[in-house]
């Protein structure tokens, strides 16, 4: 059959075209399953990270409950654990491991949200804390424990691209019936093993999170000062001259500020009265040649140059050859936790990278101290037996919302053979209530609070 060169031409520019459309479909399909692989992934990724965050949650809050010297703090804690556990489920049902069989993994979360439910609500109604109830506690705590940690090794596994979404669900499609998969459950192995042994009856430093939602006390009847002030206070407090600033980088808000800029380093001016808010220098510190505590006299000396007394180091930690620390005001005698400064410095040379004040500007005030209804002992009549105090001192603590309260801390330690673990407890000076459990983790890079 003959055909035209025209009629050719179309033929073949069709099938050209044809060629084309089926070749960017193709590209359009492979790229949006490489797009669905890589959701699929970030979903798993957030997944597993949020479960390890709850667990953590369920770990630390089962070890206060061993430590809880009230029913109030008992019912407290178990309804903050009943809270976690269904968060934890709900992240682990979202996770490729339905057809991993772990029912004991779900079965632990299940106990340990009904269990601490039936605690709030025995607590609640005045009952005592047993024996038998710290027993319980401690075997929960510690089996949460360790699947609080496989889980994190799995979460380093997916960060570090050795876990993928892909290889998991292959896992899954060839595993036999009574095989279980690797990777996803790697993690999970070890603890259901040893599931059927436990009970069948079923800082940055501490206070430094909820200190500034209230109208700043140092700012209240003080008057505004210009840019140009502001700026020789950023100079002075700084040890930089050539600061830059525009009306768009400026603070508003409950503590409106000047910010001014140069470089890596950042510093805020308080637009009422002058004070320095915060200064922030991100270059990178590459070495130590200072130790811990002389960065602690160096915060000091800060400190004293910017005319804040009165102030007494509670804590610090170290990262990237960073010391912060922190510094509470002190009147009487009493920590006041709630003014709280952090300062830090860096190890390589001593200088002043970071500063935030806020906390101090919102709180800091002269409070009428009026002598506690408590004595020292009767207050620690209300730590639990099961830790051993070994000081004491009145301090003053945020509490929900804006308001404090005045406790006595006692730093205590746990009566476990291996020389037990450092907690705080905070008993009310006016009631006796406890108010607060905080657990140490202190380590060469300083002391945090959980």
């Amino acid at each position: 059959m003959n055909i035209s060169k025209r009629c050719f031409v179309r033929i073949v520019s069709f099938l050209v075209a044809a060629i084309t459309v089926v070749g960017i479909i193709a590209v359009q399909g492979h790229n949006s399953t490489i797009t669905l692989k890589r959701q699929l992934q970030y979903d798993m990724a957030r997944s597993v990270e949020n479960l390890s965050e709850s667990l953590d949650n369920i770990s630390n809050t089962l070890s206060k409950g061993i430590y809880a010297g009230s029913p109030e703090m008992m019912s407290v804690l178990s309804a903050k654990l009943w809270s976690d556990a269904a968060s934890a489920k709900a992240e682990l049902s979202t996770l490729p491991v339905s057809s991993l069989h772990l029912e004991n993994t779900y079965k632990f979360l299940s106990q340990v949200g009904n269990y601490s439910k039936s605690l709030s609500q025995r607590y609640s109604e005045g009952e005592n804390i047993s024996a038998e109830d710290r027993q319980n506690l401690l075997a929960l705590s510690e089996y949460a424990e360790r699947l609080c940690n496989n889980m994190w090794l799995v979460q380093q596994k997916i960060n570090e691209g050795r876990l993928s979404y892909e290889e998991t669900d292959k896992d899954i499609e060839n595993a036999e019936n009574d095989e279980e998969p690797l990777y996803i459950t790697e993690g999970f192995t070890d603890f259901e093993e040893g599931y059927d042994n436990y009970p069948t009856l079923i800082y940055d430093g501490p206070f430094s999170d909820n200190i500034m939602e209230k109208e700043p006390e140092m700012l209240k009847n003080t008057v505004y000062i210009s840019a140009e002030d502001a700026l020789k206070k950023a100079q002075r407090v700084s040890g930089e001259n050539e600061l830059f600033r525009s009306d768009e980088t400026d603070e508003q808000g409950k503590m409106p500020c000047y910010v001014f800029s140069k470089g890596d380093l950042t510093v805020a001016v308080t637009k009422q009265a002058g004070l320095l808010c915060y200064m922030t220098n991100y270059r990178e510190v590459k070495s130590r040649s200072i130790t811990a505590n002389e960065a602690v006299e160096k915060a000091k000396e800060y400190l004293s140059y910017l005319g804040i007394n009165n102030m007494s180091y509670t804590y610090y930690e170290i990262n990237r050859n960073v010391c912060t620390i922190n510094f509470a005001s002190v009147q009487e005698n009493i920590l006041m936790y709630t003014d709280l400064i952090k300062v830090s410095v860096a190890l390589d040379n001593g200088g002043i990278t970071g500063f935030d004040g806020r906390g101090y500007i919102t709180n800091h005030k002269h409070r009428e101290i009026v002598t506690p209804k408590l004595s020292t002992s009767e207050a620690a009549s209300k730590v639990s037996p099961y830790l051993l105090i070994e000081s004491k001192r009145l301090c003053v603590i945020p509490s929900e919302g804006t308001s404090e309260r005045y406790c006595y801390e006692f730093k205590c330690r746990s009566k476990e053979e291996n020389g037990g673990r450092p907690v705080l407890v905070y008993i009310n000076a006016y009631t006796g209530k406890e108010e607060q459990i905080l657990l140490l983790e202190i380590s060469e890079n300083g002391t945090l609070t959980v």
